[in-house]
């Protein structure tokens, strides 16, 4: 299978978030798994994609287009590349920032081959006039160009190989309907549990080659944020720390160590979670504040908040979100050593 990076532009926020560095797409490329039978977590949706690829398979068809959502880190590239190697597809990437006009995604249509994969990476950024371009791709496998100006202008379509459009999105709300009705395949990956986290440590240090015992592994996926991308990122940092630090071994001790050194503490938060929190507590006075507020007062752009940092929060019961803004609960309280607010009087405020 052949892998064509049309573009991918890279973002960093923070120490531990779910983004991508460039060295995470280097290393992924080593680390990432290559079939199904090699993926980790997300069980209901490796069934269910193991049953649909080998239908289309069978059909000799296209397998119908497939949405991925959830927080980054999860897997939805590497769902993208295992579904094209299942197929035997090539696979074409795509970033939807980076298509800018109409001609740039028509170019990467028409370059297409038959049964060829395209993954469109956070494809709710697309512009609505160069997303219609896709409706009549992924329908009817076929593309409407205008040729010319004014009153000479008229429409032809071009004929498109059968494809399968894989689409992955942190904000999925942000997909138009007809856009997400077009997609016959709809997952939303989860974070992932903190055993199959460190059944991925254990397959990554194995891949990496260096040793780490089962504390170490517990340690890493504890600290994890639930995310595949960033237990990978604190393993490679872990192996540093073993390396000076240790006898190249990755040890429950040296992993606390290393990992309270790096300010990730037993939660996962980083200093721009901390950050966030406090800011709510302390400022706020617990909230609601809504979150161009606290945008402004951590210096964190608000998609980065609302993409990237609230999702794990609230799957931790940190935070909640509320029609009148974010509200820190009683547990974050706790966890900073502050005396719990009313809880009963914030939710009224919040109604």
């Amino acid at each position: 299978m052949a892998i064509e990076l049309v573009e991918s532009p890279v973002r960093q926020n923070g120490l531990i978030v779910g983004q991508a560095t460039l060295e995470d797409v280097s290393a992924e490329q080593s680390l990432r798994p290559k079939k199904l039978d090699e993926y980790i977590g997300q069980t209901k949706i490796v069934n269910n994609l193991r049953i649909f690829l080998k239908a289309a398979l069978r059909r000799g068809e296209a397998l119908d287009h497939v949405l991925l959502f959830g927080p980054p880190g999860l897997g939805k590239t590497s769902l993208a590349v295992i579904i094209a190697n299942e197929i035997g597809a090539n696979l074409k990437m795509v970033s939807a920032p980076s298509v800018e006009k109409s001609g740039d995604l028509a170019a990467v249509l028409t370059n297409l081959q038959e049964g060829d994969v395209l993954f469109i990476d956070e494809i709710h950024r697309l512009r609505p006039q160069i997303e219609e371009i896709l409706y009549p791709a992924m329908e009817d496998y076929s593309l409407d160009l205008m040729i010319g100006e004014g009153t000479a202008a008229r429409s032809i379509r071009l004929e498109l190989p059968k494809f399968t459009l894989v689409g992955a999105t942190t904000r999925a709300g942000m997909i138009s309907a007809p856009l997400r009705g077009r997609f016959g395949i709809v997952n939303h990956l989860d974070f992932y549990s903190k055993k199959d986290l460190e059944i991925i440590i254990h397959r990554s240090a194995e891949i990496l080659r260096v040793e780490i015992e089962g504390s170490g592994a517990e340690e890493l996926a504890k600290r994890s944020r639930g995310t595949p991308r960033i237990a990978n990122r604190l393993l490679r940092r872990m192996r540093d720390f073993a390396e000076i630090l240790g006898d190249g071994r990755i040890t429950g001790k040296l992993a606390q160590r290393g990992l309270d050194e790096m300010e990730v503490d037993r939660f996962g938060l980083d200093e721009v979670d901390r950050k966030l929190l406090l800011s709510i507590i302390e400022k706020f006075e617990g909230g609601p504040v809504g979150v161009g507020t606290i945008s402004a007062s951590i210096s964190e752009d608000r998609e980065s908040i609302e993409e990237v940092i609230e999702p794990y929060l609230i799957q931790i019961g940190f935070l909640n979100r509320t029609p009148r803004g974010r509200i820190a609960t009683d547990a974050a309280y706790k966890h900073f050593g502050f005396d719990p607010p009313y809880a009963e009087q914030l939710q009224a405020l919040a109604s």
